[in-house]
């Protein structure tokens, strides 16, 4: 019995509790950020809201306390869902796609050496988008999929690669992600608030002014500082975020302004964008980490890589060469779909493409030009 897949994984990734959780590369910055919510919150209950549980009639100060704890507590679960959860890595595939499959380039020069095409174009909701072929993964990507460079990963609706949470933001985990920086945002607002009820309170039981108030009780002008520097950065990325959804944006695609003078082909109207990402179902993962693998398979699997890259016959599938594009750490990389207009021809590296079909309102995306999904 060889080993299990996330043993053979060829991506950064790293793994806990045998493959069941799936981590960044740089899984050391969920920990820092962990220590930057837990640490404030302790000293928030420490000195603050112990003390404000006798201002409120019938102990109702106790509330102050419980909501805190229930805030903290969503903050750093939906943190750890984000950050241990497969964003939508998509299998790479153990040989390129079949040469029968793809239309055919022969270089001139190289006897009888063909090579795949470096883009394909699908069709979504009637409009063209042209999908790259990804050389790490040996498969065209589907719309919207990108290839991490810090992950080494192909992800599905790549959003961007966060460093807070040393984790790619894609397809099944960008619900998280939301959830995560939105009750931080809840819990900042919510800090500054009770140290200002604090700092009124101490005015009142002393007949002081405010700014002996605050001498008194430092650790709320900490927080207060603290709170308010974090909710612009938490605050601002909700709403940034909520724009996103209601536009059915990704991070990536708003920053290239890949929408700009052009028609959105996933943009279903605000309600549906909103639907789509609260309350659809999250798509099962495509990789089975915890599968055992064969070894001796996987050495075939290598071998017929290298003999791919290095032969030069006259049945070599390969690709031409071109400079890797940019990688954009936060936002993953340059190699993503381009959208065109309906029915338009393009011209890429010098050749012209036909027209595309859009008709169809509905995405399509063939399974089979993406090659073989099963695990490798």
């Amino acid at each position: 019995m060889g080993k299990r897949l996330y043993q053979h994984w060829k991506g950064r990734n790293k793994f806990l509790f045998g493959g069941r959780l799936v981590l960044g590369p740089d899984a050391k910055a969920v920990a820092i950020t962990v220590v930057l919510i837990v640490v404030p919150s302790i000293v928030f209950f420490s000195c603050v809201a112990r003390y404000l549980f006798d201002d409120f009639p019938h102990r109702s100060g106790v509330a102050i306390l419980v909501i805190a704890v229930l805030y903290l507590a969503c903050v750093l679960t939906f943190l750890l869902l984000t950050s241990s959860t497969d964003p939508g890595i998509i299998p790479r595939n153990r040989h390129p796609p079949e040469v029968e499959d793809r239309p055919l380039d022969f270089v001139s020069g190289q006897s009888g050496r063909v090579r795949l095409p470096r883009t394909k174009d699908v069709v979504v909701n009637g409009i063209a988008v042209r999908t790259k072929y990804c050389d790490t993964c040996m498969l065209y990507r589907p719309p919207r999929c990108s290839h991490c460079s810090v992950c080494n990963n192909c992800v599905e609706r790549f959003d961007h690669h966060c460093p807070w949470v040393g984790q790619c933001i894609g397809q099944r985990n960008y619900r998280f992600f939301f959830m995560f920086v939105s009750s931080a945002t809840l819990l900042c607002v919510y800090v500054f608030a009770m140290c200002t009820v604090y700092i009124k309170s101490v005015m009142d039981d002393r007949q002081c002014s405010v700014w002996t108030a605050m001498a008194k009780s430092p650790a709320s002008i900490l927080l207060m500082v603290y709170s308010f520097i974090c909710v612009w950065f938490v605050g601002g990325l909700t709403f940034f975020h909520l724009y996103l959804i209601s536009t059915n944006q990704t991070t990536y695609e708003n920053f290239r302004y890949r929408y700009e003078n052009k028609l959105n082909p996933y943009n279903l109207g605000m309600a549906s964008n909103l639907r789509d990402v609260f309350c659809a179902a999250i798509p099962p993962s495509k990789n089975n980490f915890r599968a055992y693998v064969d070894d001796e398979e996987d050495s075939r699997d290598e071998e017929a890589r290298s003999r791919h890259s290095d032969s030069g016959g006259t049945k070599t599938t390969t690709l031409p060469s071109e400079e890797e594009d940019q990688e954009l750490h936060t936002c993953g990389n340059s190699n993503a779909d381009e959208i065109l207009e309906d029915g338009t021809e393009y011209d890429y590296g010098g050749e012209q493409s036909s027209p595309v079909n859009s008709s169809s309102r509905r995405s399509s995306w063939d399974h089979k030009s993406v090659g073989d999904h099963s695990i490798w």
